[in-house]
């Protein structure tokens, strides 16, 4: 038999006197009494042997999302309201299920087949009424202890009883004892020994209970004087902790106090790599602006948080979302304002950023030209580093390779690691390692294998030198694009398992998909073609996404190349459409040979999948030839030699195929000869196997 009695704190003295007699004696057949109480309960019979207590803790993450699912049916809540839950329950199923149920019925969902979306955005989670009439009660019982509970809310979730004491207005005989009262309720928990002890609200809810049944004035009056406390007594909190200082003024109204705190909790979470809280903290301040007249100095303070949210919002939601767009434009409008030529300059590198990653070349181009006459104007080196960057990077992709390579090792010989730290921070990738990674892509499109991977090694040591996340993240892209560039697989994949793994931890979106999109490369290459191409399909719509155009032809190339892998040539082919598509409506050349090559490798593909027994294969020969001549002719304007040999390597095989085998032997030597290291290369190394074979 299974008896069950459900939370023994509310049962009246006589049923607990019966089952009191019930549990001592025992009963004359075997029976399992599970019995619940909340921990202030202490049962009579707890000393029997036949007794076990168990401490139930609360659920981890994965079993709170569990249970959320269970209450919802298991259509999935958005991510951030789901999150929010997680954090607001702390664990405890009861919270878990009252919460969910109260979000399903908010009005803030709209339900979908398999899911719930946000009908706009959500306000701060408010706690069920019968969650908190339950708390209410539990604090009002304690009487005096309460208003220490409610001074202890509003130092925060955790809070020192250094702290409590130098802000409390009660003598210490009377604050220890209301202490202990708590900690004995389980509604603080206590670590250490006085006086060094930190006490914790053994409830996030519990907290925000006692928070909000304190009087707004007298709420304020708590806040001020913590920030008095503070501000005068432990300084060290105060460098080291200003997000706690910035809310004790923000909440007790005093917003000029607060703002420079919001700006300094900010800039220190950027150099954790703590993005989404940096956001956190600068939106703040942002808000606070909003109250402000209109004078010089606030607009000062709003063009120096405009910028300074930029680069955090870059890494967390993609330098084409449009919070990002939004943060440089408006920082461009307060320049005219105050006219400030050196954040006028941090504004339009911002806001080529945003074009760039549009893949909008041509006014990247005419952003990055912009920045580099008024860094000259300047005289700033950093600046000027930063511009030469700018104009290197759009040069890339416009297919311009020399003069793009000319302004990256500008911006190498201007590199200062000591200077540059700050930028690192401020635009959220350290320019130094910017200017060797994409330098040596450059590098390698011209030719230079060797030099190309010495210069990407040197980018990568720099980025795990200056412990900086997002640096290395951007370092580890372009290594792995190198490597898939010397169609060495499996170095890719070890490298784009180790960025998706940094940027995961950091909720880098935008390497997230680079990551997916360069391992799905990897394993077409190894052989697993067909999970390889579901892979870069996934890394494609994770990186269009924020409308993330730039590198959008590479990508297709990539896929369409997997596909011929397979023998998918109609759907490569499709594919191709898509990307030339692409390279006339953004100007992005880069990749604009090796697209043609691969047009006439696959037109010939699918022209032998075609072939009828019996006739000679000719078909798509003459189509091939064209593309292929197309590419050469392409890949020699822009001097991509790497290009140019496939493209001069695909022609020769055509022509052997045609017995044109001294035109193509004298085609392919031309080219082969003028390399003069990477020989160890794949591409190199099969051209001399295919020189071999020719006469």
């Amino acid at each position: 038999m299974l008896f069950i009695v459900e939370d023994l704190h509310w049962i009246d003295s006589s049923t607990l006197e019966l089952l009191s007699l019930f549990v001592d004696q025992g009963p004359t057949v075997p029976i399992l009494t599970l019995l619940t109480s909340r921990p202030e309960f202490h049962p009579p019979w707890s000393a029997e042997a036949h007794v076990t207590s168990l401490t139930l803790g609360r659920l981890p993450p994965m079993q709170v999302e569990q249970m959320i699912d269970r209450v919802t049916g298991g259509k999935r809540l958005p991510p951030a309201l789901r999150q929010e839950v997680v954090a607001k329950t702390d664990g405890v199923p009861l919270f878990v299920e009252e919460l969910t149920k109260m979000v399903l019925e908010s009005g803030l969902l709209r339900e979908q087949a398999d899911h719930y979306e946000l009908r706009g955005p959500f306000p701060s989670l408010a706690i069920p009424t019968t969650l908190h009439d339950s708390l209410m009660a539990r604090l009002d019982r304690l009487g005096n202890a309460k208003e220490v509970a409610q001074l202890g809310a509003t130092l925060g979730r955790t809070f020192p009883y250094e702290l409590l004491r130098a802000v409390s207005p009660w003598e210490q005989e009377r604050l220890q004892h209301a202490l202990r009262q708590l900690v004995d309720a389980e509604l603080l928990h206590q670590r250490g020994v006085p006086p060094q002890v930190t006490y914790v609200f053994k409830h996030a809810l519990i907290q925000e209970t006692a928070y909000q049944s304190l009087l707004k004035s007298k709420r304020q009056q708590y806040h001020q004087q913590t920030v008095h406390v503070l501000e005068q007594h432990f300084p060290e909190i105060a460098e080291t902790r200003p997000e706690l200082l910035a809310y004790h003024c923000t909440e007790a109204g005093l917003p000029a106090q607060a703002l420079p705190y919001w700006q300094r909790a900010g800039q220190l979470a950027v150099e954790r790599s703590a993005n989404v809280e940096a956001i956190n903290h600068f939106t703040k301040g942002l808000e606070l602006l909003k109250a402000f007249p209109e004078t010089p100095e606030r607009v000062q303070q709003e063009l120096t948080m405009q910028l300074a949210i930029g680069a955090p919002l870059l890494l967390i939601k993609g330098s084409a979302a449009p919070e990002v767009a939004h943060a440089y434009a408006r920082a461009q409008e307060l320049c005219q304002e105050v006219g400030n030529s050196p954040q006028r300059f941090s504004a339009l590198i911002g806001l080529w950023r945003f074009y760039f990653s549009h893949a909008r070349l041509l006014t990247a181009r005419d952003l990055a030209e912009q920045c580099f006459a008024l860094a000259q104007h300047l005289q700033d080196p950093v600046s000027l580093q930063e511009a030469h960057i700018a104009l290197g990077s759009t040069l890339i992709h416009l297919g311009e390779w020399l003069s793009a390579r000319v302004h990256l090792e500008q911006g190498i010989a201007l590199y200062d690691p000591n200077l540059c730290r700050s930028r690192a921070f401020s635009r959220g990738t350290d320019p130094g390692v910017v200017c060797l990674s994409r330098g040596a892509w450059t590098l390698w499109m011209l030719g230079y294998a060797d030099q190309a991977l010495t210069m990407s090694q040197k980018a990568l040591s720099l980025a795990q030198e200056l412990s900086h996340a997002s640096s290395l993240a951007f370092a580890l892209f372009f290594a792995a694009v190198l490597r898939q560039c010397r169609r060495e697989a499996r170095q890719v994949q070890e490298q784009a398992e180790a960025m998706l793994a940094l940027s995961t931890e950091h909720g880098f979106v935008q390497w997230i998909a680079g990551g997916v999109l360069l391992r799905g490369w990897a394993l077409t290459e190894q052989g697993m073609v067909e999970e390889g191409i579901t892979q870069i399909q996934q890394g494609h719509s994770a990186w269009l996404a924020d409308k993330n155009e730039l590198g959008k032809t590479q990508i297709l190339a990539r896929l369409a190349e997997a596909y011929g892998k397979v023998g998918r040539t109609e759907e490569g082919l499709r594919v191709l459409t898509e990307a030339f598509a692409t390279l006339h409506n953004n100007a992005e050349r880069h990749y604009e040979a090796e697209l043609h090559r691969l047009q006439g490798d696959l037109v010939l593909q699918h022209a032998l999948q075609q072939q009828v027994p019996g006739i000679p294969p000719r078909a798509g020969h003459s189509e091939a030839e064209m593309h292929f001549r197309r590419a050469i002719d392409v890949a020699r304007r822009q001097h991509a030699k790497f290009q140019e040999l496939r493209a001069v390597m695909s022609l020769t095989r055509l022509w052997q195929m045609q017995g044109k085998r001294t035109a193509a032997r004298s085609m392919l030597e031309e080219t082969y000869s003028w390399f003069t290291e990477g020989f160890d290369t794949p591409d190199l190394s099969s051209a001399r196997v295919l020189l071999d074979t020719l006469p």
